[in-house]
């Protein structure tokens, strides 16, 4: 059976809208803290397109991207760092990549590797 992402019909939008409705219990405790300009009143996004990749939190102000990295993750350390560095390449953005056990385990410390790259 083929991958939807291969399918002539697929839409990022649409896959993106799709994970904004069912985020991973890490995305939904970081989103929290995150949204509406709580922290340190920036306004990030939640599943944002930048072509041809989706991203878990764009702020746009900070041409931050915020990956949250679960189990899956371990496996693709080669594969995000080039996925990182595409980023940076074609949008100039900076990408913080955070444990989804570290968010979901201590949230005060996550925010205080964002706001690392916050400054």
């Amino acid at each position: 059976m083929p991958s939807p992402l291969e399918s002539p019909l697929f839409s990022l939008i649409d896959f993106a809208r799709g994970h904004r409705k069912e985020p991973t219990r890490s995305e939904a405790v970081l989103w929290g803290a995150l949204r509406d300009r709580r922290f340190r009143g920036f306004k990030f996004r939640r599943q944002h397109v930048l072509h041809p990749y989706i991203v878990d939190f764009f702020a746009s102000a900070l041409k931050l991207v915020v990956e949250v990295d679960g189990g899956y993750h371990l496996d693709r350390v080669a594969d995000d760092a080039a996925r990182d560095l595409d980023l940076k390449g074609l949008y100039g953005v900076r990408v913080v990549r955070v444990e989804a056990a570290l968010v979901e385990r201590d949230l005060p410390a996550a925010l205080r590797v964002l706001g690392r790259c916050v400054g």
